[in-house]
């Protein structure tokens, strides 16, 4: 018996990536502009910053997201004193629907934050250095990477896009619960326990302490954070602390003794053992790489 065959309709497709980078950057950072023949999106994860599109010009910031048409100018900067980290994917796409994202800026729902973050991991995971490494210059692909990264990357970025691209549409806006789910509040928690952690990043918290902020037993709490987060309680804490300082060296404004007295750490030593540990490279090694890179990115638009 022969069956009909229904041929999908493919609104958009991504064949091909230039770069793809997670640059956390140093708050004096600037790129003098460029413009080339593919679309680039850039994402703000931290901090703000200052872009420059054709004849606009606005400050972007945690959360936002924007789209370089092809051929269009553009030239970007650290401003009001941060640190940024932007995510960069760059790709070749010739769909006529793709210019319904020219000129717009979005503000990312936690759903499209996710699909960003997956993104971000499966970078991680397909290309040698890994997207969030600062020797990321272009992509290539790692030997042992897990199997269909690569076309992870295609699959969420075309969703991504997708879903941006339906923003415009009038659709009906969700049915509001009329309580929260027992997920919903987990995640809630979590969130408002990372909120403390950030407060007090400078303190030495440990798990009791957490339990009693938040009345909450030990063996709960623990278990709570691991499924959300996909890491131990303190782990999760000991991971703020070093994204903060990667944040505060960026900024290029406190020694490595201050650093680590900022952050309760015990000793300088103690210090960069954990910041290797979390990042494969030592404090200065750290600082080295990210100032190589600005100057490496801004040398890629104006070569010599």
């Amino acid at each position: 018996m022969t069956f009909p065959k229904y041929d999908l309709r493919i609104e958009l497709s991504i064949q091909q990536i230039v770069t793809f980078y997670y640059m956390e950057l140093p708050k004096h950072f600037w790129t003098p502009g460029e413009r080339h023949d593919f679309w680039e999106l850039c994402y703000v994860d931290k901090g703000h910053y200052e872009i420059v599109r054709g004849t606009e010009r606005l400050v972007v910031e945690q959360g936002d997201l924007l789209l370089y048409a092809p051929n269009e100018f553009h030239a970007g900067r650290a401003v009001n004193d941060t640190a940024p980290a932007i995510i960069i994917v760059s790709f070749h796409c010739d769909s006529p629907a793709m210019r319904s994202l020219e000129g717009k800026t979005f503000r990312l729902n936690e759903d499209e934050k996710q699909l960003l973050s997956r993104l971000v991991e499966e970078g991680r995971e397909a290309f040698d250095p890994p997207v969030d490494s600062p020797r990321m210059h272009r992509p290539f692909q790692r030997a042992s990477a897990a199997f269909g990264s690569e076309q992870m990357i295609k699959n969420l970025l075309e969703i991504l896009l997708v879903g941006l691209i339906r923003k415009g549409e009038i659709r009906r806006p969700p049915a509001v619960p009329e309580s929260i789910s027992a997920a919903n509040y987990n995640h809630a928690l979590v969130e408002r326990i990372i909120d403390y952690m950030k407060d007090h990043i400078g303190e030495n918290l440990n798990i009791h302490q957490l339990c009693a902020a938040f009345g909450v037993g030990r063996t709960r709490l623990m278990t709570l954070f691991k499924s959300v987060t996909g890491l131990g309680t303190m782990a999760y804490f000991n991971k703020l602390k070093i994204e903060h300082s990667k944040s505060l060296m960026r900024q290029n404004a406190f020694t490595m003794t201050e650093l680590s007295e900022r952050l309760g750490f015990a000793s300088v030593h103690h210090f960069s053992r954990t910041f290797k540990k979390e990042t494969l490279m030592t404090p200065t090694e750290y600082a080295r790489t990210v100032n190589a890179r600005a100057m490496r990115r801004a040398s890629d638009v104006y070569p010599e």
